[in-house]
């Protein structure tokens, strides 16, 4: 008969362990299955051009590179923009863009209206290239190496404060590697 009161409230204060826990996480902060692991291939149509293709080759090209996921719906994506302009205008760092679940008209009328940061953007309207990059939602923004190995992984908008913080150390440890 006690049992029958005992377990009840002994789930009870579990369930409530587990939400006190979790509240205590940052989901920008979760850290990614990917990182240190080769980039996921893909072969997608460009945004500014169906009939050109983006791969995961073209993040190898350079010593280290940023591969942006963007949606010209996403609030977020407004936020970080006009960084992103600063940033590939620097020449710091190439950028390369994921349209990731948009229409693509809308995407072109975006960096036709914003500017366009991306050395290429790939055009991702299912998002099953992003589910194989493990995006959940957007902005999030990867470094990839020479290699197409992740370095790093940011969930959320791209800022001064974030890349002074966070990106560029990375960047320029990579950038000093032999």
């Amino acid at each position: 008969m006690k049992l029958r009161f005992i377990l009840p409230l002994a789930l009870f204060a579990a369930l409530i362990v587990l939400f006190a826990v979790g509240l205590q996480l940052n989901p920008r902060e979760v850290p990614s299955p990917l990182i240190n692991k080769p980039a996921p291939e893909f072969d997608l149509p460009q945004v500014a051009d169906a009939e050109q293709r983006m791969t995961r080759d073209v993040l190898t090209q350079h010593k280290i590179s940023l591969f942006n996921v963007w949606a010209s719906w996403c609030v977020a994506c407004r936020q970080e923009h006009p960084f992103l302009m600063e940033l590939a205008n620097s020449k710091v760092i190439p950028i390369y863009g994921l349209n990731y679940k948009d229409e693509r008209e809308d995407a072109v009328d975006w960096l036709r209206r914003f500017g366009n940061p991306y050395q290429q953007s790939a055009f991702d309207h299912d998002g099953r290239v992003g589910i194989d990059w493990g995006v959940y939602g957007v902005p999030e923004t990867f470094i990839v190496d020479a290699s197409g190995t992740i370095r790093h992984k940011v969930i959320g908008p791209l800022t001064p404060q974030v890349w002074r913080e966070k990106v560029e150390p990375i960047v320029r440890q990579l950038q000093e590697a032999p």
